[in-house]
């Protein structure tokens, strides 16, 4: 069944390097034009799905990348980029390898290479199916309005720029038509539903996807901040520090004659403290301040402690030689900053039994069951974020809402696809989208600053909208045996 499609292996490669929704519409509109009518919905279902694994593809990379910052000195985001294009670049040598699409061939008058298309296309699939090849006829052709076919007034195209200018006029006009036929009959109340379900799943999912590394990274903070050291009023004297200081709070000391060499300070700060006839070499820091400090005859050599990192801070006769600039710190210092693409590569790699699940039961369970089902357990699984108070619950948490989550955007791009006929399905399909990222900046604005203020509203209004979008979404009608228009 794979064959239906003459290169559909080129198809699906050209899909793989999808990232953004508008190639996703092409290859949606070329499924319809050059796949068999028997085999759209397979077809359609089977690029939704394996287009979803381009996010745990990048993702993957992402944390590798990042990880390797230690190594390469964070010039890995260079193999990053170049990773992440590999599928782009590699989809176009794919696209010098499948046929125009005979529809388009068809709107251009081009009659005699989309029967060439489509007789290629008959004829593999009659070697696929082990039948022997029959002669390819047409009966009829429907041809659809050339794209070419503009109304224009003579008295207002005098000119080029007057001619460009109504043809421009004229497009737009024909798309808004083609829009506002999305929502008169008999697609008008399936509009309406599935624009509730594509606003709440986003605004659900993307919004709470931003909630929760934040409220991960605030648990590390608040637990990383109650093992820190206090240390009161040191003297110390001709001493050699050349070891690592982390997550000190050091108040009111005297520092007298000593060395900081080669060393790194990590979340350090020195309040109300005396540093005389010292040197600082070689350090690195982060996050570390001095805080009301006294600086005497002090020499600062190969250091990163630029001037913002003296807050109200005195120096009497001191030195700066070869202040480092740009960042210092690895991700070997920086713990933190590698959890969050690591966290976030768990969360995707979290999506794949969903896919799975989707795969093998889209056409067992249905559609509709599938997509409210896949959304009302989302919402439940929300208000489970109440028991999240370590960074491990907060990931299984993640791990479980996506997995969660991904079967119902499956299930929600088959149904969008089916609901609208082809001449106004890519419309459709596009309006939907826009509306998606909308609920998506909207969740991340709304959830984003509720961060460390409350968990109850995030739970609470993600919950409500998942379980009322999924309610509205078994409304839709079932698409799986009904035949595409």
């Amino acid at each position: 069944m794979i064959k239906t499609c003459l290169h559909y292996c080129d198809y699906l490669y050209t899909g793989f390097a999808k990232k953004h929704y508008i190639d996703f519409l092409v290859l949606i509109r070329y499924s319809m034009d050059i796949c068999h009518v028997d085999m759209q919905k397979i077809e359609i279902q089977t690029v939704i799905i394996y287009v979803c694994e381009n996010r745990i593809f990048l993702n993957f990379f992402l944390g590798w990348s990042f990880s390797m910052g230690s190594a390469y000195q964070f010039h890995s985001w260079r193999v990053f980029v170049i990773v992440c294009a590999l599928p782009c670049v590699s989809s176009v040598v794919a696209l010098t390898f499948m046929p125009e699409s005979p529809r388009f061939l068809l709107e251009i008058g081009k009659h005699d290479e989309a029967w060439m298309i489509l007789k290629q296309i008959h004829d593999t699939n009659m070697r696929a199916r082990g039948q022997p090849e029959k002669v390819f006829t047409v009966n009829r052709i429907k041809t659809p309005k050339q794209i070419d076919e503009l109304i224009e007034i003579e008295s207002d195209t005098g000119t080029w720029y007057r001619r460009c200018f109504v043809r421009i006029r004229t497009e737009l006009y024909g798309i808004w038509l083609t829009f506002m036929r999305c929502f008169n009959y008999p697609v008008k109340d399936n509009t309406i539903k599935l624009t509730i379900v594509w606003f709440t799943l986003s605004f659900g999912y993307y919004g709470l996807s931003v909630w929760f590394p934040d409220v991960i990274k605030h648990l590390q903070s608040d637990e990383y901040a109650s093992r820190v050291k206090l240390f009161r009023n040191e003297e110390v004297s001709n001493f050699v520090f050349n070891f690592t200081l982390e997550n000190q709070i050091h108040s009111s000391g005297e520092y007298i004659n000593d060395r900081f060499v080669m060393m790194k300070f990590k979340s350090v700060t020195f309040e109300d403290s005396l540093f005389k006839n010292c040197v600082f070499e070689d350090i690195t820091s982060l996050n570390t301040y001095f805080r009301n400090c006294t600086f005497v005859n002090t020499t600062f050599y190969n250091t990163d402690l630029e001037q913002y990192k003296f807050v109200d801070s005195d120096f009497i006769n001191c030195t700066f030689f070869h202040i480092k600039t740009g960042c210092q710190i690895s991700f070997d210092d920086d713990y933190s900053a590698y959890w969050i693409y690591f966290v976030n590569f768990l969360g995707t790699l979290a999506v794949l039994p969903g896919n799975i699940v989707s795969a093998l039961l889209m056409d067992r369970i249905g559609r509709l069951t599938m997509l409210g089902g896949s959304m009302v357990l989302s919402g439940i699984s929300c208000f489970f974020l109440w028991f999240g108070t370590s960074e491990s619950m907060m990931i299984g948490m993640l791990c479980l809402y996506n997995g969660l989550t991904i079967s119902a955007w499956n299930s929600l791009d088959v149904i969008t696809v089916e609901l609208y006929p082809t001449d106004r399905r890519a419309t459709g399909f596009g309006f939907l989208n826009a509306l998606c990222k909308a609920a998506a900046v909207l969740g991340n604005l709304i959830f984003g600053s509720l961060v460390g203020i409350t968990k109850a509203i995030p739970i609470l209004l993600a919950s409500t909208v998942l379980v009322c979008g999924g309610l509205v979404g078994l409304r839709l009608p079932d698409t799986r045996t009904q035949v595409l228009m």
